[in-house]
């Protein structure tokens, strides 16, 4: 059941990024202006980010895998749609679509890890999901952007709602849920009650500040990379695609050698690593003077941030252990909200200005976020008598 939940995890990654290369294809398809073209990764992420309270409930109650399997067939239909859209509005209401739907796959996924894996060993089983989200934006970012510049930027929408097809209906057939069996039995409550209930709780509270805060930085200088490298060095939207996955690899080794760094370095050093590599990755992006530069630092960002964002996913798969649905998927709403925010800035401020001023404030406040969080995480575990 991890092997399937993992494929759906990669298809709904894919169709989050997969704009991210597109955006001069959409602008000249449909003669808008870079703003009005990102609004394909805004508007998924606006529509991932608010249907996390959707979702979240109707996991703890209905199981979750059952739910998982059916979003990511209503991913396929936003997919389908997105291809065969013939006006940016269309775009956009079809990437609303698969955003709803794909908000129903990771953050389910992570919150039936959590039931079924003991804490001691949840990072890094969440950290073996990695691999298969960060797969996924590699397949978004630069499978998009090849078969876009072979064939046409329609194919790789069709080819995304080929995949959430197939693991769709695995998933669905397989049918047993034993991570959500106990959640399904609980009496069932409103969604409001049980995202209050996980917001009453002031670590879990500090825990979503943080995270909003973190994909307002990251995700919206992620996201204008691709067009970047394109305009500045006059390289190709694959090659400029296939830059960016750098990032993805760099998520893949920290996924692969998390365990390790885990026993050694500890959550609190790991969150301060993945912001000092943030820093450097975006303050290296903000002064590139040749494009070659970018490998390193697109690679050292997808390390940095899988650092950081690991050990929060592991606190947020326990801040309220009795609706882990709600609790999880309000993790991804606070950011998705951010990104979905960061993005709409960072458009408007590329539109007016440059790229650099966007990196250069993301590295700042990465950086700044890591330290706070991790100093976070130091005083509560002395206060609890873990240190």
């Amino acid at each position: 059941m991890l092997w399937l939940l993992s494929t759906c995890c990669f298809a709904s990654m894919a169709s989050m990024r997969v704009c991210d290369s597109l955006v001069p294809a959409l602008q000249t398809t449909f003669a808008v202006a870079m703003g009005q073209a990102a609004q394909s990764i805004s508007a998924f992420a606006l529509a991932y980010g608010v249907m996390q309270l959707v979702f979240g409930p109707l996991g703890d109650r209905f199981g979750k895998t059952r739910v998982i399997a059916i979003a990511t067939l209503a991913c396929t239909v936003g997919n389908l749609g997105a291809a065969l859209s013939g006006s940016m509005g269309q775009l956009v209401g079809a990437r609303v679509l698969s955003g709803a739907a794909a908000a129903g796959i990771v953050p389910l996924t992570m919150a039936w890890i959590g039931d079924t894996v003991a804490y001691e060993r949840r990072q890094e089983i969440l950290a073996r999901l990695l691999g298969a989200t960060v797969f996924g934006m590699i397949a978004g970012q630069w499978f998009g952007a090849l078969l876009a510049d072979a064939f046409n930027w329609r194919v790789p929408f069709a080819a995304l709602a080929a995949v959430c097809l197939v693991a769709g209906l695995l998933v669905l057939r397989e049918g047993s849920d034993s991570g959500g069996q106990h959640a399904a039995h609980q009496p069932p409550s409103r969604s409001t009650h049980r995202a209050l209930e996980v917001l009453s709780i002031p670590w879990a509270r500090t825990v979503l500040l943080v995270t909003f805060i973190e994909g307002a930085f990251a995700f919206s200088a992620l996201s204008f990379i691709p067009i970047y490298l394109h305009t500045a060095f006059d390289i190709a939207m694959s090659k400029a695609g296939g830059i960016v996955a750098m990032y993805g690899i760099g998520g893949l080794c920290y996924s692969r050698g998390a365990r390790l760094l885990v026993r050694r370095l500890g959550e609190v050093n790991l969150a301060r690593l993945g912001g000092v590599c943030l820093a450097i990755a975006y303050g290296t992006l903000a002064l590139l003077t040749n494009w070659w530069l970018a490998l390193p630092a697109c690679f050292l960002a997808g390390f940095g941030f899988y650092a950081l964002h690991n050990t929060l996913q592991t606190h947020a798969t326990q801040m309220a252990p009795n609706v882990r649905g709600t609790a999880v998927s309000l993790f991804s709403c606070f950011l998705f909200f951010g990104q979905s925010l960061g993005v709409f800035c960072a458009a408007w401020l590329i539109d007016r200005f440059t790229a650099p001023p966007v990196f250069a404030s993301s590295a700042a406040g990465l950086l700044a976020i890591a330290a706070a969080f991790s100093w976070l995480i130091s005083r509560k575990s002395a206060r609890l008598g873990l240190t």
